[in-house]
């Protein structure tokens, strides 16, 4: 559905009256396209404390697609900007923060992205803990204050510079155009080095249930482009747009309810030669305050949103049809996390897959060779949220730091980078696709 207002504040009078108002003044994304799949102005590489990636660093870097060096605050805007702050280990070494990145916010072009690195929190060494801690607040806060459609994010590093390559490619692109002030993680988990970088997937086999529409059918294009052999999979009341999906993309429609206690097995026959990539997407909505909600309302979205994921993923981890090397991505919510009223059964159940997520990553990876991630997506323009009532739209599309709803690309960019090969070691981590929601911040 058109965002009337974003169109009407990029223009001058709307612009104008925005800023007498104290409106919300949203800048129109840059997104991936096939004419514009990366960023074409410099990288700024900054550093705080007394970093020791420089070395593992620099050329991680500069394959990312930009040009290295070329946005120095005596250069023009820079695209992006990298402060290596993973040396930085007490209070005064924050001051480098500071001095680092006061100067340089102002250049970073629309649209361009700052990624603060840091290390993970140290045990032993409470001052290195509250510093990195620090590290939270001050990305969190600048993405809220930076505007311009630029986003903010840091990255904990937490083995070779070269694991994170895969995370730096997507955050430094216009593929994460609605991920801002997030935390990942990046542990010292193996990870392979695709052949092609566009095309990482290529090779690979994605199952992705509820695909038939919106954003599901997201997810399935965003991993077929990127090479994957796609198996469109909903319930067969959808068999018709699921195999329209499936012949778009070269794929596979599988059709079944995923809440039958026979899903997983009927999901591992019909792929005898496993999977590698198993995106839970599929899900519904049964909206009622509690006082108002029956059982079968209830246990309805429960059983889809998370029985049915715990279930089809134990069979197939079981059966060991997720392949070694395999990447499980789970579709958590904002609502999971902050909460929503009138949706007690759908926030259960989101907060349940991220429960999910961190009860299972560490076995996964260790038993199976398989990551556990999930996304957690906020006001996301579909058809669902075009039927909600005007001003609580409106109120999702503004309350978040880029000030407009995301689109379901958004989150199928997300997924795909969380399912490449590259991203072995990121593993057990919610992203919300929110544009840094002020809810549940």
């Amino acid at each position: 559905m058109a965002d009337r207002y974003l169109s009407f504040a990029g223009t001058a009078p709307g612009r104008f009256l925005t800023r007498r108002l104290g409106l919300p003044q949203p800048t129109e994304l840059v997104r991936w396209s096939a004419e514009r799949p990366h960023f074409t102005g410099g990288l700024l590489h900054l550093t705080a404390g007394k970093p020791d990636l420089d070395a593992e660093l620099a050329p991680v870097l500069a394959r990312a697609g930009l040009r290295p060096g070329a946005g120095s605050p005596s250069a023009g805007s820079p695209v992006a900007v990298v402060l290596d702050a993973t040396g930085v280990r007490d209070v005064e070494a924050l001051g480098e923060v500071h001095a680092a990145l006061h100067p340089v916010v102002r250049s970073v072009a629309a649209s361009g992205r700052i990624v603060v690195l840091g290390a993970p929190l140290d045990p032993t060494d409470h001052h290195q803990s509250a510093t990195q801690q620090a590290l939270e607040g001050f990305t969190r806060s600048l993405g809220k204050e930076i505007g311009r459609g630029r986003t903010v994010n840091l990255v904990r590093l937490g083995g070779d510079a070269r694991a994170a390559e895969s995370t730096l490619r997507f955050l430094l692109s216009p593929r994460s155009a609605y991920v801002s002030g997030q935390v990942i993680e990046v542990g010292a988990g193996a990870f392979a080095v695709p052949d092609d970088w566009e095309r990482p997937l290529a090779g690979h086999t994605a199952l992705v249930t509820g695909a038939a529409r919106g954003i599901g059918a997201a997810v399935a294009g965003t991993l077929a482009r990127d090479g994957a052999r796609v198996v469109v999979l909903d319930v067969p009341a959808a068999e018709a747009d699921a195999r329209a999906v499936a012949e778009r993309l070269g794929g596979q429609a599988l059709t079944l309810d995923i809440t039958d206690a026979d899903a997983g097995a009927r999901i591992a026959d019909a792929l005898p030669d496993g999977l590698d990539v198993l995106v839970h997407n599929a899900g519904i909505t049964r909206d009622r305050r509690l006082v108002n909600m029956s059982a079968e309302r209830w246990g309805s979205v429960l059983d889809v949103n998370l029985g049915s994921v715990l279930r089809t993923t134990d069979a197939l981890l079981e059966r060991g049809a997720v392949n070694r090397g395999g990447r499980i991505v789970g579709t958590a919510s904002i609502a999971g996390i902050a909460g929503n009223a009138g949706q007690t059964n759908y926030g259960a159940s989101k907060a349940g897959v991220v429960g999910l997520v961190r009860g299972l990553a560490p076995r996964a990876l260790a038993e199976h060779g398989v990551t556990v991630n999930a996304v957690a997506p906020g006001f996301i323009e579909t058809r669902m949220t075009a039927a909600v009532p005007l001003f609580i739209r409106e109120a999702g599309r503004r309350m978040n730091s880029l000030g407009q709803g995301g689109v379901p690309e958004d989150v199928a960019e997300t997924v795909g980078w969380l399912a490449q090969p590259g991203s072995g070691a990121v593993n057990g981590q919610v992203v919300r696709v929110c544009g840094q929601s002020l809810l549940g911040a």
